[in-house]
C-alpha cells in the first residue's frame, strides 16, 4: 500500500478551519491555484468532496466534519514532535505569540508585558487581537496562543486556565457630573442616563439584575461594544458609563471614579491556553511574564 502524503494533512486542517479556498491559501501562504489543486488531491485520495459549494461560499460535507478535530489534533501533536526539545535559550528566541484580549488588557498591562518581553528575549514580538466573543476555537486551531477573560460556559472544556487577578465594577462620570460630588445611592445612580458595555448589543446586564432586587431601574441611553467607547462618552457628556476598574485604569484618566452604592459581584480575570501548550518552554515563560505584568499593576 503506498504511503499517503502527510503533507495533506496541513493541508486539509487549514482548509477545514477557514472553510475556503482562498482563507487556507493565505493561512499556509499558497496562492489560490496551488491551493485549489491540494484541494482537488485530497477529494481523491479521501475519496469524498469535503467542501461543496453552498451560494457564494463553501460548507463542509460529513466526512469533512467528522475529520476536523481528528486532523487538527494530528497537526499539532506533529508540530509538537517535530518542535526542538533543546533548553529554552532566550536571547535567540525568535517568535511571535498572539494575544487575545478584551479592551483594556492592552491599554494597561500591554506596556509592561512588552518591555518585559523585550528585555528577556528581543527576538520575540507580541501579536494583541481583539476578544469579540468568549469561544475557544481560536486556542484550539492554534491561531491564538494566549487569551485573557472570565471563564464561563463558553470555554472549552479542556482549555487550561491561570487565574490573574480579581476585578469589579465601578462608575465614572466626567469632572463636575454631580455625582462626583460623592454622596451618591443607589437611587441616585439609577436616576442618571447611563452608557452600557455590551459587546452583543444588550441593554442590561449584572448591573441592572442587583437594581431590579432594589426595586430600581436605570435608563439606558446608549450601548456600545467596548469600554473606551463607553468612557469617550461620559468623559463628553453627562451620561455615566459602568466599567471594571483594573481593566479600565489607564482609559479613566481626567475623570472620576466612584464606587457603586450597591454590592456587584467581583470577578476574576484568568489566562486561559490550550492544553498542547503546557510542556512548550517558550509559552511557559510567556505566562509567566503576564503573571508577572498583572501582579506589578496591582502593587503599584
Amino acid at each position: 500500500m503506498a504511503i499517503p502524503d502527510l503533507n495533506l494533512l496541513i493541508t486539509l486542517d487549514a482548509l477545514l478551519a477557514e472553510g475556503s479556498v482562498a482563507g487556507a491559501a493565505r493561512r499556509l501562504r499558497l496562492s489560490p491555484s496551488a491551493m485549489s489543486r491540494a484541494l482537488a488531491r485530497l477529494r481523491e485520495t479521501t475519496g469524498d468532496p469535503l467542501l461543496v459549494r453552498a451560494g457564494r461560499g463553501l460548507v463542509p460535507t460529513p466526512r469533512a466534519l467528522e475529520l476536523r478535530a481528528r486532523v487538527g489534533q494530528l497537526v499539532q501533536d506533529a508540530e509538537a514532535a517535530l518542535r526542538p526539545a533543546d533548553v529554552l535559550k532566550l536571547k535567540q528566541l525568535v517568535r511571535t505569540f498572539t494575544l487575545r484580549s478584551r479592551e483594556g488588557f492592552v491599554e494597561n498591562f500591554g506596556a509592561d508585558l512588552i518591555a518585559r518581553v523585550a528585555a528577556e528575549a528581543p527576538g520575540v514580538r507580541l501579536c494583541f487581537l481583539q476578544k469579540d466573543n468568549k469561544e475557544s476555537a481560536s486556542l484550539r486551531d492554534g491561531s491564538v496562543d494566549l487569551e485573557t477573560g472570565v471563564v464561563g460556559k463558553a470555554t472549552g472544556p479542556e482549555v487550561r486556565c491561570r487565574a490573574l487577578f480579581r476585578d469589579r465594577f465601578i462608575g465614572v462620570v466626567r469632572e463636575g457630573h454631580a455625582l462626583s460630588r460623592g454622596g451618591i445611592t443607589p437611587a441616585l445612580y439609577a436616576a442618571g442616563r447611563h452608557i452600557n458595555v455590551s459587546r452583543q448589543g444588550l441593554a442590561g446586564g449584572p448591573i441592572d439584575d442587583v437594581l431590579r432586587t432594589l426595586g430600581l431601574e436605570r435608563q439606558i441611553a446608549g450601548i456600545v461594544a467596548g469600554f473606551s467607547s463607553a468612557l469617550a462618552l461620559a468623559r463628553a457628556s453627562d451620561l455615566i458609563a459602568t466599567v471594571p476598574e483594573r481593566h479600565s485604569g489607564n482609559l479613566r484618566a481626567g475623570l472620576h471614579s466612584f464606587a457603586l452604592p450597591f454590592t456587584v459581584e467581583e470577578f476574576t480575570v484568568s489566562m486561559l491556553w490550550h492544553p498542547r501548550m503546557d510542556a512548550d518552554p517558550a509559552h511557559s515563560w510567556l505566562r509567566g511574564l503576564v503573571l508577572q505584568s498583572c501582579a506589578a499593576a496591582q502593587n503599584k
